[in-house]
């Protein structure tokens, strides 16, 4: 335990920002994977709202920080490789 006040809010703050990253890092595993599953059942109206908001998701976490942009910006490329790949 921090023995410090200072030390004791820099703790807790760090865990609320630990638990905000990590559920970001989440929404954007279970956006990219829904997409990815869409694509592979070739149901393209869903994939392309499916994809507009992967790449919400992905850019959001990228201005906040969570991600860094070039990590970004590969994941968004990966993705629509991946996307176009399967519904061809």
């Amino acid at each position: 335990m921090p023995t410090t006040k200072s030390a004791l809010k820099r703790m807790i703050t760090s865990e609320l920002k630990r638990q905000k990253n990590v559920a970001a890092r989440s929404k954007i595993r279970t956006v990219v994977k829904k997409t990815l599953i869409a694509a592979q059942e070739k149901k393209t109206a869903e994939v392309k709202t499916l994809l507009s908001e992967a790449f919400s998701v992905i850019d959001k976490a990228a201005k906040r920080n969570i991600l860094h942009k070039n990590s970004a910006a590969r994941k968004k490329a990966r993705l629509s490789v991946a996307v176009s790949k399967m519904v061809g």
